[in-house]
């Protein structure tokens, strides 16, 4: 009889060494995911996109649907969009959200500094031009864009109370220890120069709102515009749409892996 307790307590240590075992798959099973932001989310440059999405070009191999394939949770959602502004956000996307959802994913803040217009520029324009429409874009995601990261992820959290957010970043461009033809180095160093300022600006708003700030620069390192085996597209005016922006590997070697460390 004296044996009893010992059986019983070894009985409930292997029981909880097999619950400590499933847990990761039974909270996956219990996680309703919605994924928001602008390109770098939706998988524009990363081809197979949905047809239902239409111009928001939403990709099968964007990290988000990348992150749910791999961990099955009972719901996934994907409503980013190609060039959305966190206005976009505000007004199109946030009604995806609700008081069950677990977890929630974003890219902001690029179109929001006129991404597309910035870089179009550098590629065609004088490096004064583009060193000078940097500096606005630096000095704007300081001021204007700091707020409005404050008030969007604190509707997000108004509608999802006790979701996990995870604010993602953009990648360096450039390998600036490269060697590399088209852009000058005046350019390149400003360009990566200005991702890093709109990295601290998101990292700041994310701390702020008690979200987790998913840094993907690096992953991409070693991988950016100039090295062998780069996860990014370069220029391409054939479809500029997905100049800049991550390949399929991109997506599925350093965007998904950050995230899931981060989720």
């Amino acid at each position: 009889m004296r044996r009893i307790p010992v059986l019983f307590a070894t009985l409930v240590a292997a029981l909880g060494a097999v619950l400590a075992l499933a847990s990761p798959v039974a909270a996956a099973a219990a996680v309703h995911y919605v994924a928001l932001g602008d390109s770098y989310s939706s998988g524009v440059g990363a081809g197979d996109y949905v047809d239902s999405s239409g111009s928001c070009d939403r990709s099968t191999n964007a990290y988000s649907q990348v992150w749910a394939d791999a961990h099955s949770p009972a719901s996934y959602t994907s409503v980013a969009c190609s060039g959305a502004t966190t206005a976009d956000v505000v007004a199109d996307q946030l009604s995806a959200l609700s008081a069950t959802t677990t977890l929630v994913s974003i890219t902001i803040g690029g179109n929001d500094e006129d991404f597309a217009g910035v870089m179009k520029d550098c590629n065609l324009k004088s490096d004064d031009t583009c060193v000078s429409e940097i500096d606005a874009a630096e000095a704007d995601a300081r001021s204007a864009l700091s707020g409005k990261l404050d008030s969007l992820f604190a509707q997000i959290r108004d509608r999802s109370p006790d979701a996990e957010l995870v604010v993602l970043n953009y990648p360096d461009f450039y390998d600036l220890d490269a060697d590399c033809v088209g852009l000058s180095q005046t350019k390149r160093t400003k360009i990566d120069e200005g991702i890093d300022v709109l990295s601290t600006v998101l990292s700041g708003a994310a701390s702020r709102a008690g979200a987790t700030f998913a840094d993907v620069r690096p992953a991409f390192a070693g991988h950016e515009i100039c090295d062998d085996n780069r996860w990014l597209h370069s220029v391409n005016f054939a479809d500029f749409g997905i100049s800049y922006h991550p390949t399929e590997d991109g997506h599925r070697s350093a965007y998904y892996p950050t995230f899931a460390a981060a989720a």
